[in-house]
């Protein structure tokens, strides 16, 4: 949470419209440089100055409904402060330069329809009571 001088000076910042937005899916309002956008439309910034250790970076979703699974592993790695320089500067990092990276990004599926469940084998180890009940005469 952030005090009120602070969103008053982010709301000077980065306008009404941004303002609204980030309140809205971040709810918190921050203001920073744009790093970089990656190939799904998702915005990464970052500011050293006026924001907390480990909160310097975040990312503004483009969609609403949002999965960190979204993110490709070049900006998490940037995202988590495992690199220090971002994939749009880093040629090594940029997507498409590793014949084996997959060509499309696919999003964790758990707690969906499609998640993996793997065959089971073993017997439970508890039965479900069924009562056994005469009929009423």
């Amino acid at each position: 949470m952030s005090t009120i001088l602070r969103t008053l000076r982010n709301l000077r910042r980065i306008g009404l419209k941004d303002y609204g937005h980030q309140l809205q899916n971040i709810g918190d309002t921050k203001a920073g440089t744009l790093i970089g956008k990656d190939r799904y439309g998702n915005k990464f910034y970052e500011n050293m100055e006026e924001e907390l250790p480990l909160r310097t970076r975040w990312v503004d979703y483009k969609d609403a409904e949002y999965d960190p699974s979204q993110i490709e592993p070049g900006w998490h790695a940037w995202m988590s402060y495992m690199v220090d320089t971002p994939p749009s500067a880093d040629p090594i990092a940029r997507t498409g330069v590793r014949e084996w990276e997959p060509k499309d990004h696919k999003p964790t599926l758990t707690w969906s329809r499609s998640a993996y469940r793997p065959y089971n084998t073993v017997k439970n180890k508890y039965t479900p009571w069924v009562p056994v009940a005469k009929p009423r005469q």
